[in-house]
């Protein structure tokens, strides 16, 4: 990756190369002062304020200089606004168009300095990190607090962007105005609801969004769904992309939303379907885990496939869901067991997720990314929670012809239906994306990991899990190389295999992983079992098990609403992830059958307790793997959101496979046995972590 320090350098607008932050000079100055500490020849005291003075200094020149910009962009609207109310007058045409192309023209200069602001945020906000790696110390939070809240703070300058809104805002109304509407000057106060298009103000508008991140809850989601974003984004990125297209994207969404419900909608009758067919109960580990096995390997061709084309890989996948879910339903009346492994491998062998978070990369505009990302994740949630409760709702038996319509074999049933209408959807509605190449995507960026784009007052407050520098020239934390503004150029290069990918992972990126294989795992084992765990202990019917999975499910848009917004403001993401780690543990323990009898509260509740801990887990770990991860990683086929599927599916494998062979032992030691694994898992990573941060700080 090239460094962050060259980027900087290379994006500047020429003409201001004196107002931005001295990134360089920083950086070198941070290396002295942890040299100098390291020896003993300096005072940790001293050194850090004599680095805040230096960084006080560095933000009051850019403060300065955007307050100076600021005032002639104000003189200048003054000025055409004097002229507008001339042109009211006495209306000339040619003048008007000239007049619209001035304030067009304000707005493009306003753009440069909006670009201006960001990229000196994200120049902050990287030395600060660097500061917290290099010093040992908090300095980011004293920092922060210190200036954020003071009356006189200027940090509040470049993280709230104080004033540009008013000078948005002169720009949008005055261009509205100065178009034609019958005749008329509408303002757009007056009459809000008019549709307003104009390139320079739909640009105003994206930059501003970009540079504030709507919501903490949407990022927090966006991470989840391990899309990338590019960091530093050009001041003369093109707002309209012509790739995207909204039908599009709402059928990308959709394939998401059936595929989990494809998932998750056998999990009640797996079990009892296993037995009609003369196979022990425990066989549903197979049967479930069967599908994950399959994308294994569909993963790493769909993200290849996605490289060429999107459509393609989705019609494929619509037509071998299609199969399979048939296969599945007509191994009822063939009693064939194989016909039913073999009918889920075919919905395995349909995953296209891999192709639904590249088309969120390559073809959704900047400006929306993150609610694309969010709704991803949303639709997931969505398709966990409504596949239980679905196959809750097919509680019938009746035939047609030789056809058996029961509980077991109406999920196959109304899932082949439900992808035979996709399939036609898709035919009518989907747009190929223009220019898909292997070569786009580098620039691009595909389906790696999502973006630091955390709002930025966010990402002061929440450090990083950095990498350790184990070489003479290493890529830290956050993406730089130290000892040089210069990268190999090898580190440009996407990882061309599997075991390359994987030469590239960092200690600290691997404890993500495992991180991540874990929580699979023990929400795999929780959800797999449960109907032969319920049946056996408390004699539930398929509608019980479908009710308590439903609302496992629903948990999920919740707890992240309230991390996302909330926790997550309140405290830094290593804590929560270390925090919800051992609530999982804790999940996992109070599972276990010691004491007689074993109860419904006791299953239930620490059911509750296992999987709410791991969605925080999954959403605080993704985004610490997102931001440790490679950049070569974040682009190509064997891209980091490929290494994160992979790992998960694995767990999910190994987990249903832990269920049926537990089972030879019984239903009695099923639970014990499967939980076992899990615990000594959970204790692995959470002394991983431990490890990992005592190593870094």
């Amino acid at each position: 990756m090239v460094a962050f320090g060259k980027k900087l350098k290379e994006r500047q607008i020429q003409e201001w190369e004196g107002y931005y932050i001295n990134y360089k000079l920083m950086k070198k100055k941070v290396r002295q002062y942890a040299q100098q500490i390291e020896v003993g020849t300096q005072d940790r005291r001293h050194v850090l304020k004599d680095f805040s003075r230096m960084l006080d200094n560095q933000i009051e020149k850019i403060v300065l200089f955007l307050l100076e910009q600021q005032g002639l962009l104000a003189s200048r609207i003054a000025e055409l606004n004097e002229q507008q109310e001339a042109l009211q007058k006495q209306p000339v045409i040619s003048q008007i168009s000239l007049l619209r192309e001035a304030y067009r023209e304000v707005g493009r200069d306003l753009l440069k300095l909006l670009f201006f602001i960001e990229i000196n945020a994200i120049g902050l906000r990287k030395i600060l990190k660097k500061v917290d790696k290099r010093f040992g110390y908090r300095f980011t939070d004293y920092y922060v607090k210190t200036r954020a809240n003071h009356p006189y703070s200027q940090l509040q300058q470049v993280f709230k962007h104080v004033g540009l809104g008013a000078v948005v805002g002169a720009v949008s109304r005055n261009l509205h105005e100065l178009q034609e509407h019958e005749g008329s000057y509408l303002s757009i106060y007056d009459q809000p609801a008019l549709p307003f298009q104009d390139p320079v103000v739909d640009s105003m508008k994206a930059a501003v969004d970009r540079l504030t991140h709507s919501t903490n809850f949407l990022n927090f989601l966006a991470q989840h769904a391990l899309i990338m974003q590019e960091e530093l984004p050009t001041s003369d990125e093109p707002v309209d992309d012509q790739k995207y297209h909204f039908m599009s994207l709402i059928l990308n969404l959709a394939n998401t939303f059936l595929y989990m419900v494809n998932t998750y909608i056998i999990v009640p009758t797996a079990d009892d379907y296993s037995m009609s067919l003369g196979a022990a109960a425990t066989v549903c580990g197979i049967v479930i885990g069967s599908m994950a096995v399959a994308q294994v390997f569909s993963s790493v061709y769909f993200s290849a496939w996605s490289n060429k084309s999107y459509f393609r890989p989705l019609v494929f996948s619509s037509i071998v869901l299609f199969i399979g879910n048939a296969m599945y339903a007509l191994a009822y009346d063939f009693n064939s067991i194989a016909v039913l492994l073999l009918g889920r491998l075919f919905c395995g062998l349909g995953s296209a997720r891999a192709v639904n978070r590249r088309y969120i990369s390559d073809c959704v505009p900047l400006k929306i990314r993150m609610q694309a990302s969010a709704g991803f994740v949303s639709a997931s949630a969505l398709g966990m929670a409504c596949g239980p409760a679905l196959a809750g709702l097919l509680q019938t038996n009746f035939k047609i012809y030789k056809l058996t319509f029961n509980q077991d074999t109406l999920p196959g049933w109304v899932m082949s239906l439900a992808w035979l209408i996709y399939l036609v959807w898709l035919w009518i509605s989907f747009k190929e994306p223009s220019h898909v190449t292997e070569e786009s995507s580098t620039v691009q960026e595909s389906t790696a990991e999502p973006v630091e784009n955390d709002v930025l007052e966010k990402g002061l407050k929440q450090p990083l899990l950095l990498s350790s520098e184990d070489k003479r020239v290493t890529e830290d934390g956050d993406g730089e190389f130290d000892g040089s503004d210069e990268a190999p150029e090898e580190a440009r290069v996407s990882a061309t295999s599997i075991g390359s990918a994987y030469r590239l992972l960092t200690p600290s990126v691997k404890v993500q992983l495992v991180i991540y294989f874990m929580l699979k795992y023990a929400m795999e084992v929780l959800l797999s079992e449960s109907s032969v765990i319920t049946t056996y202990y408390f004699g539930w019917s398929t509608s019980s098990v479908a009710i308590f999975l439903a609302c496992l499910g629903l948990t999920v848009l919740p707890v992240n609403i309230v991390v996302g917004s909330y926790i997550s403001n309140m405290f830094e993401d290593r804590q929560i992830l270390l925090a919800s780690e051992i609530m999982v543990c804790v999940g996992i323990l109070l599972s276990f059958h010691i004491i007689s009898p074993y109860t419904v509260p006791q299953y239930v509740c620490s059911g509750l307790i296992l999987f709410v801990s791991a969605e925080v887990l999954e959403g605080v770990n993704l985004s610490l793997l997102s931001r440790v991860m490679s950049s070569r990683l974040s682009r190509g086929t064997y891209n980091g959101g490929l290494l994160s599927t992979e790992a998960g599916t694995l767990a999910r494998v190994v987990a249903d496979g832990t269920i049926t062979l537990a089972g030879y032992l019984g239903e009695s030691k099923l639970l014990n046995v499967t939980l076992l694994p899990s615990l000594v898992i959970c204790i692995a990573s959470i002394v991983a972590t431990c490890f990992t941060y005592n190593s870094l700080y």
